[in-house]
Parts: structure tokens; C-alpha cells; sequence
């Protein structure tokens, strides 16, 4: 079977006509990211400040709690009347009070009360209002969407969801010094893992060979097709048999890793969250629907965290040489993954710029690579 074929470079000229460049530096607008564990966003029944939560995303400071309810919001971390952080302040399970004045606020951003007002102010405070941001959870994880443009077709990715149920779950996040396209390129670059993940428990075998691996377009992203794998790692050992593994990309930043061998399902997702420039939030969540495996948690979350601390600090020192020479030189059919990223993101981009659908420019393709 003959190699797959590179593809012809674009036009830089044409499509500076089509897209502004910068859009092309920064995160998507129109998308989820994820803010954290379900668990860490507290609430129902009687609720204090320890029930919000602040946020950075994207540069934009947010507060995100739960109602008396248990349903979750998301608002600009910002009081309109002097700029105090709401995040600060109380929270009875219906409004926030900010610390700075006493203006309180209700879940839906509304301006409920300025309690400095003398009975002669006429001043209709009815009309002031925070912005809020759509919120959502999904797989153990809450998710805001930061967008504050126009509706358009609002065609974004999907939430990234579980299709078993957990017995168990192990989480890590790690903040990373690095722009969210570099920490986001790791996520599909497969000739990274046996030149920074050289572990004992995740790579035996030191020696290089050459993968073969079918890939396939997927809504707003692209899958490497599910394929049987050895059971030299000592990970798969503990499913029993050869499992099947299936990875997919998804916009903006996930990748989702699903492992299955007969009933035993385990799947390993991974999700950068931008927080500002050059600064990422990396998520890896460890699912499983083998209660036995709770009793390895304790060993599984160390190792996990010495997996990602290792994305860490090569993407830090990496951050580094493109700070001095922004360019990437993206060569071989092993970097074809990172530049299907930016042709997909391109498409978003694009997509809404015209008010229409997206549509996925990739096509499947069979890619060969050393690792």
C-alpha cells in the first residue's frame, strides 16, 4: 500500500482576502471549554461564597456557581458599578452581593437590589445587568461557551460524553505556560509520545517502529479508526486480551481516547482550556466501568500527573523558542494531524464568518509514521 499523499500548501494570499490572520492566533470564540469537575461547582440547599467559583477563560474573569437548585450559571466576574470581582462576595443560592457597595445580582445577571439608593433616587437599576455566558455539563465536567457575538448558526462541537457509565474516575489538570494552539497541536502529534512519554508503565519498549493507522473525518474533528493494539503496555495488561483503541479529535481542543476489550470499557480524555495568552489549563480524566479498578486510584493519579508534567514542561520550553521565531516547520506524514488542527480551525472560522454550516474539509486517509 502506497504511502498517503502530502497535501499542496495553501495560498497565504488568498486566504488573508477570506479570514483576518489574528482570528487564526487565537482560540475559537464559539465553542465549550471545560472549567472544572462537576464536584467543584457546590450547591443546593443553603449556598455561601464557597459555593462560587472564579474563572478565567480566554482572558475573560467569570464566576461560575450553582442556584438553590443545583443548576449552574456563569457570569462576568465584574460588578458594573465599580469593577468589583462578584466572586468576592456572598451568595444565598438566588444572588450574589457584591463586597464592594452590597449591589446584589441574580443568577440570570440581573440587577436585583442597590441598597445605597435613598427613597428620592429615581435611578431604575432594573436595567443594569452582568453578562452571563451559556453553561453546561457533560462527562463529569462543567463547560462554558465564552462567545458573545451574534447567534449565526451557533454549529459548535459537541460536548464530549461518556457511552458507558462510570464506575470510577481519576482527574488531573495541570496549567501550562504555553499558547492553546501549541498545547492544543500536542493533543495530535503522535511523534512526541517516544521522546517525552518514555515511562516504564507506558512505554516498554524503546524501540522505534513504524505505525500504520487509518484516519476518518468526524464532525468537527477527525478519528484514528478503532484498530486491535499489543499488550505490552502494562495499562492494557490490566483489561485483559488485546483491546481496541479509538482516538478522536474534536474542536476546539479534545481529544478522547476510548479503549474497549469485551464488556471492560475505558476511556481517556484529555481537554485544554485557554485561560489567557499563553496560558492553558490541561485536563486528563481517566473513566472506567470496572469497579475493581477503584483500588488502583491511588497509583493511577501520581502517574497520570507525571504523564502530563511531562506535556508541561516541554511545551513551556517549546513556548520559549516560538516566542523568539513564531513559525513551525510542520514536516512528514506524522504532522499531518497538526495541520488537519489548523485546516479545521480555519473552516470554524470561516464557517461563521459566513453564517453558514460547517463542513469538514478533511478526507480519510491512511498516515505512516515512526514512534
Amino acid at each position: 500500500m502506497s504511502h498517503a499523499p502530502l497535501p499542496n500548501p495553501r495560498d497565504p494570499a488568498a486566504d488573508a482576502d477570506a479570514l483576518d490572520p489574528e482570528a487564526m492566533r487565537q482560540p475559537l470564540g464559539n465553542a465549550w471549554y471545560c472549567v472544572g469537575r462537576s464536584a467543584a461547582f457546590a450547591g443546593g440547599g443553603r449556598a455561601s461564597a464557597k459555593t462560587l467559583r472564579a474563572v478565567e477563560l480566554n482572558g475573560e474573569q467569570m464566576v461560575v456557581g450553582r442556584d438553590a437548585e443545583g443548576a449552574l450559571f456563569a457570569l462576568r466576574d465584574r460588578c458594573p458599578h465599580r469593577g468589583m470581582a462578584l466572586s468576592r462576595g456572598r451568595f444565598d443560592g438566588e444572588a450574589l452581593t457584591c463586597p464592594f457597595h452590597g449591589w446584589r445580582f441574580g443568577t440570570d445577571g440581573r440587577c436585583r437590589d442597590v441598597p445605597t439608593l435613598s427613597a428620592s433616587d429615581a435611578a431604575d437599576f432594573s436595567r443594569i445587568a452582568v453578562q452571563r455566558f451559556p453553561v453546561r455539563e457533560s462527562a463529569g465536567f462543567v463547560w462554558v461557551n465564552p462567545y458573545l457575538g451574534p447567534p449565526g448558526l451557533a454549529d459548535v462541537p459537541a460536548l464530549p460524553a461518556l457511552d458507558f457509565e462510570a464506575a470510577g474516575a481519576c482527574v488531573v489538570e495541570l496549567e501550562v505556560e504555553a499558547s492553546f494552539d501549541l498545547t492544543t497541536l500536542s493533543l495530535v502529534d503522535p511523534g512526541h509520545v517516544a521522546f517525552v512519554h518514555d515511562s516504564w508503565w507506558f512505554r516498554p519498549s524503546k524501540a522505534l517502529r513504524e505505525k500504520v493507522k487509518h484516519f476518518a473525518p468526524t464532525p468537527h474533528g477527525f478519528t484514528m479508526t478503532s484498530h486491535a493494539t499489543t499488550t505490552s503496555s502494562p495499562v492494557y495488561r490490566l483489561l485483559g486480551g488485546a483491546p481496541a483503541v479509538e482516538i478522536e479529535f474534536r474542536l476546539p481542543g479534545v481529544r478522547l481516547e476510548r479503549i474497549a476489550a469485551g464488556a471492560k470499557r475505558v476511556a481517556n480524555y484529555t481537554y485544554a482550556t485557554p485561560m489567557s495568552h499563553n496560558r492553558t489549563m490541561l485536563t486528563n480524566a481517566l473513566y472506567w466501568n470496572m469497579p475493581a479498578l477503584n483500588l488502583l486510584k491511588p497509583i493511577a493519579r501520581p502517574l497520570m500527573r507525571q504523564f502530563l508534567t511531562q506535556d508541561q514542561q516541554v511545551l513551556q520550553h517549546a513556548q520559549k523558542g516560538l516566542d523568539r521565531k513564531p513559525t513551525m516547520v510542520l514536516f512528514g506524514q506524522g504532522d499531518l494531524p497538526s495541520q488537519w488542527y489548523f485546516r479545521l480551525k480555519r473552516e470554524a472560522l470561516q464557517a461563521a464568518r459566513e453564517t453558514r454550516a460547517f463542513h469538514n474539509p478533511l478526507e480519510p486517509q491512511i498516515l505512516r509514521w515512526r514512534s
